[in-house]
């Protein structure tokens, strides 16, 4: 029986059904298994994991052993051999910075699609719905310009029909174009999707300094993630964004999400009361900056991500450089089970680590 047959336990069609103690059971059940396979076949984790004097078998989650996220930029990890090595999505890295390679298998790669979809699929429905991306179509025909955007473009467009691309190559509004989809559209629902700051950037304000509005219809979802660093600098925050989307293009239903290369598939959807969730397939646990220790709720500390999906490669339980803060468990006014929390921003002093710019190689 391979690893990905013991998520027979975890039902696709309910990625937030399980209740905290039947889902730490099953979790942490699983992350002893990866842990364990990743000790047998990444010589270099054995020896980080050896050092830090870790269980072979944790009792708690908070017990479980973590990476430094930005170890992947200094160190080739991977659990399975070099030749299986189905894909490779390489981080960005900006003035001289080095980047994250994280080596993916076929199955790993296949599981990493399906849990995204159901995640997904819990947010927008089953029936795929007609999709405009907030970006220029070039991005994906002109492989000069294939990054970060691209590769998200690639991901969620598998979620959507009918695509449409609402900027031109030079990255300006078709407002022309946008309004005969919104009018087309409205009344089944669009499902939009863009980088944040691209949303803002060429969407928001472009209609604010034309003068002008759209309406997607009440039914349209927007879900944007990444590029909020440049937002902070202009003192948008997310309730602001969210403000000028429902006043300039009548989008009620705008879902941020919280994710990383090093887990892939992993994301944290925001709910319609604006708190990140982990699903049946993920975890958090938010840490002391300095004793590392678990803090409880409500008290803000480093975000430790872990995921059930990274089977490849030893990314299943990681330090991120995020601070964030654990809101509750089980009890979000959306109905979703599991936890669920915020993320402030990156730690002052955290090297930049460019978390959506993503590439497949």
């Amino acid at each position: 029986m391979s690893y990905y047959d013991h998520f027979a336990a975890l039902d696709p069609e309910q990625p937030y059904g399980l209740p905290a103690a039947e889902k730490s059971r099953l979790q942490l059940a699983l992350l002893n298994e990866l842990g364990a396979h990743h000790r047998q076949h990444s010589a270099e984790y054995a020896r980080i994991v050896a050092s830090l004097g870790a269980p072979a078998q944790a009792q708690r989650m908070q017990d479980l052993p973590f990476l430094p996220v930005r170890l992947f930029k200094h160190l080739d990890l991977m659990s399975i051999p070099r030749e299986q090595v189905f894909k490779t999505l390489t981080s960005s890295g900006t003035s001289g910075q080095s980047v994250s390679r994280i080596y993916l298998g076929r199955d790993n790669a296949a599981m990493q699609t399906k849990v995204l979809g159901a995640i997904m699929t819990s947010f927008l429905g089953k029936q795929r719905t007609p999709m405009l991306v907030i970006d220029a179509e070039d991005i994906l025909t002109d492989r000069r310009k294939f990054n970060a955007r691209a590769a998200g473009v690639l991901g969620f467009s598998m979620y959507g029909k009918e695509h449409a691309y609402a900027l031109d190559p030079a990255m300006q509004l078709k407002v022309e174009a946008v309004q005969a989809f919104c009018d087309k559209y409205r009344d089944s629902g669009i499902y939009a999707f863009g980088f944040t700051f691209v949303v803002w950037k060429f969407l928001c304000q472009a209609l604010q300094q034309q003068g002008l509005k759209f309406d997607f219809g009440p039914r349209s979802v927007l879900v944007h993630g990444g590029g909020w660093k440049k937002l902070v600098e202009e003192s948008v925050s997310n309730e602001v964004f969210k403000a000028t989307l429902q006043e300039r293009a009548g989008l009620a239903h705008v879902h941020n999400y919280y994710g990383m290369i090093e887990q892939t598939g992993s994301i944290y959807m925001e709910c319609e009361h604006g708190h990140l969730h982990t699903s049946n397939y993920s975890d958090v646990i938010i840490r002391d900056p300095i004793s590392y220790q678990p803090c409880g709720v409500g008290v803000t500390g480093l975000v430790q991500v872990l995921s059930l999906l990274p089977y490849s490669y030893p990314g299943h339980s990681l330090l991120s450089e995020d601070l964030g803060v654990l809101l509750g468990e089980d009890d979000c006014p959306c109905g979703r089970l599991g936890k669920y929390f915020h993320v402030h921003g990156r730690l002052a002093s955290a090297e930049l680590r460019g978390c959506s710019d993503v590439r497949q190689l």
